[in-house]
């Protein structure tokens, strides 16, 4: 074969050896707002969570986020578990030459919300801002008007078979013809918008880039690949909640429970039906009076509860069951 037909050589890309970046999706609520801690180092850069490089100092993984933490917002966790590794290639050098990949290990953690401070700019937020189309409290919510065209333009334009492999997705993620949503399913809708190129973070690595004129999905981008990873933590949290007391992390020593029905409502984005909520909260003898009553409320006084943390013995999987109303 002719030299001049030779496919040529391709460059060797120089070997680099990943990062490794420790992030925290640290979650409070109140009765109507679940909140995730955020920092921002600049008033002009996305929302982020709080993270930093794992360095030789670091004994553990868990303690190098323990130390970042406090260190970006004064705020010393108490119980944490880790999520998930994220192994995406770094971002933040899309356009440099021989970008590595970055590993950013996740982890949860719950706690009973207080005033960050610290060295960068930290404060809780309403994680529907990033993710409106999973708050469903007040009906199907309006970001699914813009979502759901555009997917229907994105399965389209994969020609078949794709069209159906990709309608199929749409289906199964955000169930808009047969009603079957759910609420676990929050990363998996995220990955879908991310793919059809409908949230900004798709946009990133663009080559070339997405007319402005195409409409993204409502929603905050944030810093990196934190938003996946906050998708990640809601459904995490959401799926855990069923089987496990992990809402009492959240809850304040006393409540009521009309307070801890508003606070499963806001993690898990749906409406609960009141008695049947409070019959199963009772049934599974999550909770015991207090002999106390407040005035709060703004009506009639309403009775004061803990968490019975015997149930933990009593039962492998005491979750708080979702008796979800149609």
């Amino acid at each position: 074969m002719a030299s001049s037909s030779r496919r040529p050589k391709t460059r060797a890309q120089p070997h680099v050896a990943p990062t490794v970046d420790l992030s925290a999706v640290i979650m409070a609520a109140t009765p109507d707002e679940p909140r995730v801690l955020t920092v921002r180092a600049t008033p002009q850069q996305p929302d982020g969570l709080p993270s930093g490089p794992l360095q030789s100092e670091h004994r553990t993984l868990e303690m190098g986020l323990r130390t970042w933490v406090a260190e970006q917002t004064q705020l010393t966790l108490g119980y944490v578990e880790q999520l998930y590794t994220f192994g995406d290639r770094d971002r933040t050098e899309a356009d440099a030459s021989g970008a590595g990949h970055a590993l950013s290990i996740a982890y949860l953690a719950l706690v009973r919300e207080a005033r960050p401070a610290g060295l960068a700019h930290a404060a809780w937020r309403n994680w529907y801002s990033y993710l409106p189309w999973e708050d469903w409290r007040e009906g199907r919510p309006k970001a699914l008007d813009v979502i759901k065209p555009r997917l229907k333009v994105w399965a389209r334009a994969g020609g078949k078979p794709l069209r159906q492999l990709r309608e199929e997705r749409i289906e199964l993620t955000f169930g808009f013809e047969a009603e079957g949503w759910s609420d676990e399913r929050v990363l998996e809708r995220y990955e879908l918008l991310f793919e059809a190129g409908l949230v900004p973070e798709a946009l990133r690595d663009t080559q070339p880039p997405v007319p402005s004129k195409v409409r993204l999905a409502p929603g905050l981008p944030m810093a990196l690949d934190h938003r996946r990873i906050l998708a990640t933590a809601i459904g995490r949290l959401r799926g855990k909640i069923k089987y496990r007391p992990v809402i009492f992390e959240l809850m304040p020593a006393s409540f009521t429970l009309l307070e801890l029905q508003k606070t499963v409502e806001a993690l898990s984005g749906v409406r609960l039906h009141k008695q049947n909520f409070r019959r199963l909260v009772e049934v599974q003898g999550l909770v015991e009076e207090t002999g106390e009553v407040t005035t709060e409320t703004g009506g009639r006084p309403a009775r004061l509860v803990r968490f019975r943390r015997e149930v933990l013995i009593e039962r492998p999987a005491p979750g708080v069951r979702l008796p979800r109303l149609r």
